[in-house]
This record gives structure tokens, C-alpha cells and sequence, in this order.
């Protein structure tokens, strides 16, 4: 049968852009519980007061995915994702059930990436085999800094022995490893944010996550901000991690995510590259691409809501189909992450739209050195990555 191929739109329209064929897939599993709420996070993450109800949410995540699947029957699953929250609070035994009853239901590419998210307050020898036996690859720890005093201002759960502990366990389970800090912490000086970048380097990790820390709405710290360094200060903090990885061998290849060659989260590259994602579990957010356009969708985000939505077959809260004019600004945001930027003709295979539909934001873009355009590439200057939110700010719908 030959397939229909939708012809490419102009960005001017409301009707969502067509698509020649569906973008790579992955899978997004949400854990919505944590031991406690850290002041700057505006995830969606409840404290486990009264115990969680594991059994339950895990035949609440098996419903939800079967209710999704006629949204991406035969395609392939490239990478799956279980973030939180502290997916690190489930037992390795319920990881192994999920994972099968992905595997039961869709098509897990045998290479394919699983990441898992761990707590270092959380982390165990035991369930860190468990989790490497039940077929999770790759491991991402939050530490977030080595100092005892940041760790207790950002309110973590463990201490630096404890954070030191879990990324040496992490490398002795798995060979694939992100290791998360944080930089421009409430007082912290250039020397400290050295110092927490040099040791994080120094366990040669895979892959590093470095991420300013900022006050998001609806935190603890936006609504009492704690002193933090001025913005000079943190761009010199900024300027000592990529020069301190860099040294290291580690490439710079998204705004705050750095590897070795090879160990790229394949994960996050499908969102930075506008591919296609299936979100399942309290609040997990889905991109799906067809004939008919993009469409985003939200399930129920309190933890409860989403056990009932799930198990009465409802566990979606919200769904849309994102408006051609609105895909330029949402490829953009994802796109222009990258440090080596992307192919043109990926813009169009994406979203549908025909890059010249965007030629004025182009130019201008270019004209003002925050950006480079040629035949091979599209990618943001030094300059445009520094300052990503006025290089996006071309490309809103106006």
C-alpha cells in the first residue's frame, strides 16, 4: 500500500501541519512520588507521607499505557525514560513487571536506551543490581553538589559521603551513567562551584548533567528567594564547568548536558530533536506526531486523580493538536539546545512546515550573531546560546 504523504504547509495557518512520516518514538514513565520536596523543584513530585501504593501504580501505568497504544501501533520504541519525583523509591521487582509489560505491549528496539533516575539517599547496592537485572541500561543520579552545606539548602535528602556512594555504585552496575549538579547556588562562591564541577568530573561518568539552579514558579524558593550569585557571578560559574569538562574530554552537546563520546542520552536528544514521546503515569506530558499533525497530551497530575482517571480508562487531563503556527517556537525551543545545532531539512520533516516560512525570524536571527544558517546546519552562535530566551523570543507566535 502506498503510504499518503501530506504536502508541506505554510506557518500561517491554524491547522495542524501534516508530516511524510511519524518522528523516532520514545517512552516517558512518571514517578510522582519523592521522601520529600525539595525547595526549588516545580516537577511534578509529592511527598510519600503515608507510604506509597506501589502495586497500585504500577496497574495504573499498565492501563494507562494500554489505553494510549492506538495512539502509536507499530512503531518502534527507541529509548524509555522512568523519571520523577524518585523512581529510585520503587522496587526492583516492580521495575522488572513494568518493563515486561512494556516489552508485552510495544516494540522495545533491542538496543534501546533505559534510563532510570536515582536518588543518592535512596541508593542501595541491591536495588541498583535489581534495577541493571530487570533491563534498565543507564542510570542518572542526582547529586546536585558535594557540599554539605548546598545539600542542606537545597534541601536533599543525602549527605556528600552518601552522593560519593551512589555514583561508585552506579559505575559498578551499569556502564552507562549521568551524574546531575547544580551551579549558582543560595551562596555559593566560584571557588565552590570548581570544586563541586571537579569532583563530579573526577568519577568520569559517562555523561554529566550541569543545570543553573532558578527559582521556578510555585516553588518554596520562589516564594522565599534564598540569596544567590548575581548573574555575573554565575556565568563565571557556568564558564568553569564547560572549561573543567571540556578538559576532561567531556563534549559540550546541549545547554546543560555534557559526555563522552558516544554516551549522549538518546533519550533526550528525541526531545531536543522534535521527536515523538509517549507519557505515561501522574502528569507525564506526550508529543505524538501523524498524517493529521502533532498533538500533545497531559494525564491527570495529582497522583490520585491519575490512579482513579487510569483505572476508570480516563487518565488523560488534557489533550490538543498544536497549531502549525505554533510549531516553529516549540521546534525551536527544543532544537536550539543543541550546540551543534540541526539540519534544515529537519525543520520540515518535523513539523511539516517549509523552512522559508520562517525566513524573517531566520535573518534577523542571524543578523543580530545569534545564530549561523548554511546548506549543512542551523545552529546557535556562542552568543545565541547564552542568550537562548531573546534567540527563541524570534521565533513566538505573534
Amino acid at each position: 500500500m502506498t503510504r499518503r504523504v501530506i504536502p508541506i504547509v505554510s506557518a500561517g495557518g491554524g491547522a495542524p501541519a501534516g508530516l511524510a512520516s511519524p518522528p523516532p518514538l520514545s517512552l516517558y514513565i512518571h514517578f510522582p512520588w519523592c521522601v520529600r520536596k525539595c525547595p526549588y523543584c516545580d516537577f511534578n513530585s509529592h511527598e510519600a507521607r503515608e507510604g506509597i501504593p506501589e502495586a497500585r501504580y504500577l496497574a495504573a501505568l499498565i492501563a494507562d499505557l494500554e489505553q494510549s497504544l492506538p495512539l502509536v501501533w507499530g512503531r518502534p520504541v527507541t529509548s524509555v525514560f522512568i523519571g520523577g519525583g524518585t523512581p529510585s523509591l520503587l522496587s526492583p521487582e516492580s521495575v522488572d513487571a513494568l518493563l515486561a509489560a512494556v516489552r508485552a505491549r510495544l516494540t522495545l528496539l533491542p538496543e534501546a536506551e533505559v534510563t532510570l533516575e536515582a536518588n543518592p539517599g535512596t541508593a542501595e547496592a541491591g536495588r541498583f543490581a535489581g534495577y541493571r537485572a530487570a533491563g534498565v541500561n543507564r542510570l542518572s543520579v542526582g547529586v546536585q553538589s558535594f557540599n554539605p552545606r548546598h545539600l542542606a539548602a537545597l534541601g536533599r535528602i543525602h549527605d556528600a559521603d552518601e552522593a560519593r556512594h551512589a555514583v561508585e555504585l552506579a559505575l559498578k552496575h551499569f556502564d552507562n551513567a549521568n551524574l546531575d549538579l547544580m551551579y549558582a547556588l543560595p551562596g555559593q562562591t566560584l571557588e565552590e562551584a570548581r570544586a563541586d564541577i571537579a569532583a563530579a568530573a573526577a568519577f568520569g561518568t559517562p555523561h554529566l548533567s550541569a543545570y543553573h539552579l532558578t527559582l521556578e514558579p510555585n516553588t518554596a524558593f520562589h516564594r522565599a528567594p534564598p540569596p544567590l550569585p548575581d548573574a555575573d557571578l554565575a556565568a563565571q560559574m557556568q564558564d568553569a564547568v564547560e572549561e573543567t569538562l571540556a578538559a576532561r574530554g567531556y563534549g559540550h552537546y546541549e545547554t546543560s548536558a555534557f559526555a563522552r563520546k558516544g554516551a549522549e542520552c538518546r533519550h533526550n536528544l528525541n526531545y531536543w530533536l522534535f521527536g515523538d514521546y509517549l507519557g505515561i503515569g501522574a502528569g507525564a506530558h506526550g508529543k505524538i506526531s501523524s498524517h493529521e499533525g502533532v498533538r500533545r497530551t497531559m494525564k491527570h497530575k495529582h497522583p490520585q486523580a491519575y490512579l482513579e482517571g487510569a483505572e476508570r480508562g480516563d487518565a488523560v487531563q488534557e489533550a490538543h493538536a498544536v497549531a502549525a503556527a505554533d510549531l516553529p517556537f516549540e521546534f525551536m525551543m527544543n532544537a536550539l539546545r543543541l550546540t551543534r545545532g540541526f539540519p534544515p531539512r529537519l525543520f520540515a520533516e518535523r513539523t511539516g512546515l517549509a523552512l522559508e516560512a520562517i525566513r524573517p525570524q531566520l535573518d534577523e536571527a542571524a543578523a543580530r550573531g545569534l545564530l549561523v544558517e548554511t546548506a549543512e546546519i542551523v545552529v546557535p552562535t556562542d552568543h545565541g546560546r547564552r542568550f537562548l530566551n531573546d534567540l527563541l523570543q524570534l521565533f513566538l507566535r505573534e
